[in-house]
Order: C-alpha cells, then structure tokens, then sequence
C-alpha cells in the first residue's frame, strides 16, 4: 500500500498550519451547506412553492415541483464537463468562487418569482430556469469543495477533515428545512401560503457573499500548486482522453454514487413527502422527523470519518451499504406505525448512512490522480447523480402510485446498495495515501 510518506516526483509544498487549514475547512463546507440550504428550503416548501408557482391541483402541481426538483440535477453533468476541466486548469479556488455566487444568487431569484396567478406560464418556466442554472452551477460546486478540502487536509487525517464537508451538507439543509418549518409555525398556513415561503429563499444571499469572500481569500491547495509546477506548460487531458485514460475511476465513482444518492436524496429530500403523504403524518411532524434525524447525523459525522482514518474506506462503505441493505424494510415499516417509529425509523436509517456520507470527501478525490481530480470527479459524480439522486424522489413517489405498495421507495434503496457493493469491490483502498499518486494505476502494477 502506497501512503504519504511515499516518494513522489512533485515538490514538497509548504506544511499547512492549523489557521489555515481550518479557513480553507470553512470555506468548502459553507459553500456546501448554501447549496443544501437550497434543496432543504424547496424539499420542506414544495406544498407551497407548488400552490404558488405551478399550475394545476394540489397533486398536479407537487408532482410538477418534484420533477421540476430533478430537473436541476439533469444540468449537473453539462456543469461538471464544463466547470471541471477549468478547475484542473485555472485552479480549485476560482471556480469554487464563481460557482457558489451562481448558486445563491439563483436560490434567491427563485424567492422573487411572481405567483403563478399574476404572471401565468411564465412563473413555472422562470422556475425551471433558476433551477437549471442552479443545477449547472452545483456540477462544479460539490466536487471542487470535496476535491478542495481533499487536497488541504493531511493524508493521514483526511477522513476527519473531510467529514465536515458533510457536516456542512447536513447543516445547510438542517438550516433550510428548519426556516421553512419555523417560518410555518410562526406565521400560519395562509401566510406562508401567500408570501412566508419566499423569506428563507432570501438568506441564501448573504451564505453565498460570506462563502465567496473564505474562498477568495485562500491560496489554491498545495497539492494542486505542486503539481501545476511539476506540469508546467503540459495541457491538461480533454475528455476523451480522460475518460479513455481514467475510465476505471469514473466507473467506480458512478456505482458508489447510484448508492450514495438514491438513499440520500430519498432521506433527505423526498421523506417529509413521504412521510405526510403516505404515511399520514402531520405536516409539521412530517418536517420535523428529518430534522432531528440529521442532527443526529451531524453529531457522528465526524467520529466516522476519523475511524475511516483508522480502519480504511471500504470497511466504512461496507458496514453501510450492508447494514442498510438489510435494514431499509423492516425500518419503512418502523416509520409506518406512527411519529415514535417514524422518529426511530429515521434516526437509525441515517446513522447507517453515516459512513458513507462521513467518508465521500476523503475517498472520492483520491481516486484520480492531481491534474484530472477535479474534471475525472465532477463529471462522473455528476452524470450518476443526475440519473439517479435527483430522480430518486420521483421515482420513489411514481413507483408507490403504479404499485400500491408503499415500501417500493425502500426496494428501490436496496436495489441502489446492491450496485453500490459491486463498485465497492473494484475500488483501492485510499486511506493514508498521497494525493499525489494515482491508486488505480499502483493497483494494476
């Protein structure tokens, strides 16, 4: 196994001190957690971005918003081909900077939207844009933070640092759902129908300014600044090229994400749903039910990542996508009993997620070598997302109407774990090594 101490032909850069390191922490997660505060915001305000906003009945109209929700993600690969190569180019920092302006300022303009009522068509299709741009900005947002706090953190201890990518993920969502339910509480079914909803749109603003002024304000990662030194005037791959030379990585990449999003995206974007409409819970209960879930959730991220530094990353995707495979069903019919099962259900079905999540940031980057992190992780994380996260909330909720049966958003997960577990099998192991090297070709050799 090939680890730090291991001898690379790229300039030793200078040792990160603690200051540093802890700016350059902040600077990935709240990017991270404005983007997240942005699906948490429209997941836990659909009844009434769709009543305000999209055409129909209230079933109509819900459907409308969950696909016009996957919508954004179907742009996210086009951000990927196209933010990553300019992150690998130009550098990490100055994407990260454009990309999370473009995101904010577009989950603002989507609180300024005029009602349906007053504008007609044109309030859905303004609706559809903001998200795609949404979309596009998040293809280059999501990898270049993993990959920016991948290359600041020291290799023996990237799996802690790199947990609190997530963390943020989980605190930028928790913060969204939490507005959207505060706001309902406070103010009432009528108000929010008629203008409470757009307010938590508008925070998204200052997150974004104060993330753009971490970002701007940090050196580009040693990593990426040793290896564009070492590479000095040598372009960097185009895509055929990338995908012809690093086409074991993006595979692996793309069936650990199917896993990764499919339970993501149905636990944390589509349960409130789920939860209130099958189910039968009450709208504040339905809401309320993820929210104590992630910040249990939060609570463990870091300490999985810091064991992941210990026993490795593959034993961490393991326990989880076993012990969720095994679980989901029996935790669904936990949920369908009432609030206390629901309350359970969810906090257990989130911890057993927990190793995955906990562990994206140190195991995904390190999989492609310094001058095609960024593009080899963005394109591949974003076209499997896309295919499968974004959907999975549609999915989920066409599938329990063509079928009936209310546990088929829990087959479709363990369906995702099972392609999850083959990736798995053809992914090195990652912890402790260099970023400098390149895992898949060390593993052939």
């Amino acid at each position: 196994m090939t680890t730090s101490a291991t001898i690379h032909p790229f300039p030793s850069p200078r040792q990160t001190d603690a200051a540093t390191l802890r700016r350059a922490i902040a600077a990935s997660a709240l990017g991270n957690a404005t983007e997240w505060f942005d699906y948490g915001i429209y997941a836990y305000g659909i009844t009434y971005i769709s009543a305000a906003l999209l055409p129909g009945s209230t079933q109509q109209a819900i459907l409308f918003a969950l696909a016009t929700f996957a919508i954004s993600f179907l742009v996210r690969p086009l951000g990927g081909l196209f933010w990553g190569p300019l992150g690998d180019r130009l550098g990490r920092k100055s994407v990260l900077a454009l990309t999370i302006l473009l995101m904010s300022g577009a989950t603002l303009c989507v609180g300024l939207i005029p009602d349906h009522a007053r504008i007609g068509f044109w309030a859905p299709v303004l609706l559809i844009a903001l998200r795609m741009v949404q979309g596009f900005s998040t293809g280059g947002e999501y990898g270049g933070a993993a990959t920016f706090m991948a290359e600041y953190a020291p290799d023996e201890r990237r799996g802690f640092y790199g947990s609190f990518l997530e963390f943020g993920t989980l605190a930028g969502f928790s913060l969204g759902a939490a507005l959207m339910l505060g706001f309902s509480l406070l103010l009432g079914d009528a108000a929010m129908h008629a203008w409470g909803w757009r307010v938590p749109f508008l925070v998204a603003a200052p997150m974004g300014l104060v993330g753009m002024y971490l970002r701007s304000k940090m050196e580009d990662t040693p990593v990426f600044r040793a290896a564009a030194l070492h590479d000095a005037g040598q372009p960097s791959p185009r895509l055929p090229l990338l995908v012809r030379r690093h086409w074991r990585p993006m595979l692996v990449v793309a069936g650990l994400v199917v896993a990764l999003n499919v339970v993501n995206y149905t636990l944390l974007s589509y349960m409130p749903t789920y939860l209130h409409r099958r189910i039968g819970l009450s709208a504040d209960e339905a809401l309320i039910v993820p929210i104590i879930g992630m910040l249990a959730m939060m609570a463990f991220l870091p300490f999985a990542g810091a064991w992941s530094d210990r026993v490795g990353r593959r034993a961490m995707w393991r326990i989880s996508l076993i012990g969720l495979l095994v679980a989901v069903v029996p935790l669904y019919l936990l949920m369908a009993t009432g609030l206390a099962g629901a309350l359970l259900g969810f906090a257990v079905l989130g911890l057993l997620y927990v190793p995955q999540l906990a562990t994206i940031t140190a195991t995904f980057p390190a999989l492609f070598p310094t001058r095609v992190r960024f593009a080899g992780f963005a394109i591949a994380y974003n076209v499997s997302t896309s295919i499968f996260g974004g959907t999975a909330p549609a999915i989920g909720s066409g599938l329990i109407s063509l079928t009936g049966n209310e546990l088929m958003p829990a087959f479709y997960m363990m369906l995702a774990c099972i392609v999850g577990l083959i990736a798995l099998h053809f992914m090195p192991e990652t912890a402790g090594r260099s970023l400098h090297g390149d895992p898949f070709a060390e593993k052939r050799a």
